[in-house]
């Protein structure tokens, strides 16, 4: 058998400034890429065209385009990962396999097992830092604990922060790829999911668009008003180290929600049970009212609140919704309606694009109230003000709702004055028998 390394290809779909790769490059014996679709993660998922399970396809496709330039290819499979790499130990003579780490759950545990699985083969399993600046314990306090407030968070990475943190690592132009066979690329079928017929744009970050970030992000009819590349930092088809760098040239407001991604990461990594839990456990004997009528006309965005409804239609026909609009979309389910922040989670989850676990959790739970904010339970998102102040002409409203939006939305399903003097009631009881 043909000794090989592997590079293990999971959230990193590119061969530009992808530190794992550099490194398996590295290494004496030529390097087969691999992508395996995890049984395990396809599973989960109930659309049987999910567009992010089209996503991945197709900058796989993308990928091994670029590998075929190399005279090399892009071996993908599917399964569970401990069968995959135990058909790979029959097909080559694993030398060494190489990947970029993970930081949920989930996928610690998987790389734990693979770790286990390649230890008893006697193969060398690295792992590398790539998906973010620091991790784990790079950045926290002085007694070794972690922070769990965002400001000093923020403060202390950048405080860190050296050139070399931004090193950029030449992976795309190496030379020691496996050329002795030619893997043919499979079809979408053998995942069991059918073509949603979507596919990222390349990453094009424009500057003009960062260097105004801090005053034109909350205003979501802009079309140019943020960066979009949530969904190429959640697929990891850009190198986070260059955004830094635009970031610390151009922006700091636009930094700071680098930093943010970051800083929940580091929450889900020392506090995995936010997955299950509030951050705060006070917090979890909110009574809520969880309304399936009222939540389900949330979902599909008839509440009769213009912005909200807005979002809500945003976010079921494009996979994605714009920053400001979550916060309100997402304050009104938890505030309004007394539903509990799981359940919004969850639908945000099922269907964004740009879905990451911690910053999902992160951000829900910062809504909510239950998670690593300093500010108190009663921050209520009054929607029409949002409106009012951040879509004043209604344009975003009339894209989502249509131009005769007034005539046809539907009376508001909860008095927002009410509202907002029954989750402070709510929400004190729960804080004070906590």
């Amino acid at each position: 058998m043909v000794k090989v390394s592997v590079f293990w290809f999971r959230r990193d779909l590119r061969l530009q400034d992808n530190k794992g790769l550099f490194h398996a490059l590295q290494s004496p014996f030529p390097v087969v890429s691999l992508f395996i679709f995890d049984q395990a993660i396809l599973d989960q998922l109930t659309d049987p065209a999910d567009p992010r399970v089209s996503i991945i396809y197709h900058q796989l496709e993308e990928l091994n385009q670029s590998l075929k330039q190399k005279q090399s290819s892009l071996l993908v499979m599917y399964g569970k990962p401990e069968e995959v790499f135990n058909q790979l130990t029959m097909r080559f003579q694993i030398m060494e396999v190489h990947t970029n780490h993970d930081y949920e759950p989930y996928a610690i545990s998987r790389d734990d097992q693979i770790a286990r699985l390649l230890q008893e083969k006697e193969i060398p399993f690295f792992t590398w830092k790539d998906q973010v600046i620091f991790e784990k314990n790079d950045i926290v306090k002085k007694d070794g604990k972690p922070y769990t407030v965002f400001t000093p968070f923020s403060r202390a990475w950048k405080a860190r922060l050296t050139v070399e943190d931004l090193h950029e690592w030449p992976s795309d132009i190496q030379n020691n790829w496996f050329r002795e066979e030619t893997f043919d690329f499979p079809p979408l079928s053998i995942t069991g999911f059918k073509d949603a017929g979507i596919r990222l744009d390349k990453p094009e970050l424009g500057h003009h668009i960062i260097r105004n970030y801090d005053q034109t992000r909350n205003f979501p009819a802009l079309e140019q008003g943020t960066s979009r590349m949530s969904v190429h930092l959640r697929f990891g088809t850009v190198s986070i180290r260059s955004l830094v760098r635009t970031a610390l040239e151009l922006n700091e407001t636009w930094l700071g929600e680098l930093i943010w991604r970051e800083f929940f990461m580091m929450i889900l990594y020392f506090f995995p049970e936010v997955v299950t839990q509030s951050f705060k456990p006070k917090y979890e004997k909110i009574a809520w009212r969880n309304d399936k009528k009222e939540f389900d006309l949330w979902c599909r965005g008839e509440t009769g609140y213009p912005m909200v409804d807005a979002g809500m239609k945003e976010l079921n026909a494009t996979g994605l919704m714009h920053n400001r609009v979550r916060m309100v979309t997402a304050s009104f389910l938890t505030k309004h309606l007394l539903i509990d922040w799981r359940w919004g989670e969850a639908y945000f989850a099922e269907k964004l694009l740009d879905f990451e676990l911690s910053s999902n959790n992160g951000n829900w739970q910062w809504v909510a109230g239950s998670g690593c904010d300093a500010a108190p339970y009663f921050r209520i998102f009054n929607p029409e003000a949002q409106q009012k102040r951040f879509d004043p002409k209604g344009l975003y409203i009339q894209k989502w709702l249509g131009s005769n939006w007034q005539q046809t939305i539907p009376p508001p399903i909860v008095d927002h004055r009410l509202a907002r003097e029954r989750a402070l009631k709510v929400y004190g009881e729960a804080v004070r028998e906590g």
